[in-house]
């Protein structure tokens, strides 16, 4: 029987510094975690590379465009029921990112991040940025 750590959820994630501030958005109703506060991105579709779902992603939660550098991070969190292997991007856009779910979107200081409910999975590099 395969369990979930057997077939990881990959997901790629954007995160874009203005200033010192980090932008973060919230998980919305319905879906695992709601309510929690993530760097937006999601999860790759087969046969997709980061950079490509980060471009989707982007275009499809905040009707940006994004240029994609380094890799800051790379993680894996079993959440019991499934398991997410996160890959974290350092990011910019050229334009102001709308919220078009319905999601709340937030230019969070970096010193600030903790104060936010971000998921498990986030710690290390919520850590990472807050001393930076």
């Amino acid at each position: 029987m395969a369990s979930p750590s057997d077939h990881p959820i990959v997901v790629a994630a954007a995160v874009v510094v203005r200033d010192d501030d980090v932008l973060v958005t919230r998980r919305l109703e319905g879906t695992h975690l709601a309510g929690f506060w993530e760097f937006p991105g999601g999860k790759c579709e087969a046969g997709e590379s980061h950079v490509e779902c980060l471009a989707r992603e982007m275009r499809e939660e905040l009707g940006v465009g994004v240029r994609v550098g380094e890799r800051l991070l790379s993680t894996r969190h079993d959440y019991g029921v499934k398991v997410v292997e996160l890959h974290f991007f350092a990011c910019s856009f050229d334009e102001e990112p709308q919220p078009l779910l319905g999601q709340e979107i937030r230019w969070m200081p970096r010193r600030d991040l903790g104060t936010l409910e971000f998921p498990a999975a986030d710690a290390e590099l919520i850590g990472l940025l807050s001393r930076a």
